[in-house]
């Protein structure tokens, strides 16, 4: 695990929150102030998504923020760049949460050449299947980025074996479907993390779903962290240029739900 990652999880007891958010929506200016406030707020991490026109796991909220950031002119050079400008003035843990397509698209080495240089530590992507995972696990690592696992209530069988050679975290989708807020996470995710803790001592944390303080607290409490992103759109959505400080007042609220816990 590189460094700044490790520092996530590394305190003992201490209960991560990473926040979620769509590079360009609106604008590329509004989501390096929204990284900034959400570091500010009290974020472990923050996941930045790279639009892509086909978002299979995302929900309508997401969706949304991907048609807007496309349709404002948001590439993958303009993701980097907005990381550039963050790291002028934070050095907060950083991942991108796209989709095969574009790295592929972008070549393996170059993407993740970039990310090395600017400091992106992680990667999620939903649309890799596991099996496939060693043609962008291998570039990834040879650059010190790592490839994120993610964990499914559909998993079963292969929730030790996914575990076992994971990376970084371990992302744990707490719901069937795809991305969005939900009312109630009804999911075992108590028996899919002792699975998880007794194949690897890799942290995991919890996403998918994600609204309200007491999931977050809820979430955090049977795992290493929880992950929102959604709920943290829908403010961007409705503030638009005007979010940071909407969004500063949520991340904190759910960090320090989460933070009673450590």
């Amino acid at each position: 695990m590189n460094n700044k990652l490790k520092q996530v999880f590394d305190t003992p007891n201490h209960k991560a929150f990473i926040g979620f958010l769509t590079a360009g929506d609106p604008t590329a200016d509004c989501t390096v102030e929204c990284i900034l406030a959400m570091e500010k707020a009290g974020a472990d991490l923050v996941e930045i998504g790279i639009p892509f026109s086909d978002p299979t796991a995302e929900g309508v909220v997401i969706q949304e923020a991907n048609i807007r950031a496309l349709k404002g002119g948001m590439t993958t050079d303009g993701t980097f760049d907005i990381v550039r400008r963050v790291r002028e003035k934070s050095q907060i843990p950083l991942a991108f949460m796209t989709y095969a397509n574009p790295v592929f698209h972008y070549g393996y080495d170059n993407f993740f050449r970039r990310c090395q240089e600017l400091g992106v530590d992680a990667i999620i992507l939903p649309d890799l299947p596991y099996e496939e995972k060693q043609e962008v696990e291998t570039p990834a690592n040879a650059h010190d980025v790592a490839l994120i696992s993610m964990i499914a209530p559909t998993s079963e069988s292969r929730i030790r074996q996914i575990a076992s050679e994971a990376k970084g975290f371990i992302y744990v989708v707490s719901s069937l479907g795809v991305t969005g807020v939900r009312n109630e996470i009804r999911t075992d995710l108590k028996a899919i993390v002792e699975s998880i803790r007794n194949a690897t001592d890799v942290p995991c944390a919890v996403g998918f779903g994600i609204n309200t303080p007491e999931q977050a607290k809820a979430m955090a409490e049977v795992s290493d962290g929880a992950i929102v992103g959604s709920a943290i759109v829908k403010i961007i959505a409705q503030y638009g240029e005007k979010a940071a400080p909407e969004v500063y007042r949520y991340v904190k609220s759910m960090k320090d739900a989460v933070a009673e816990l450590s």
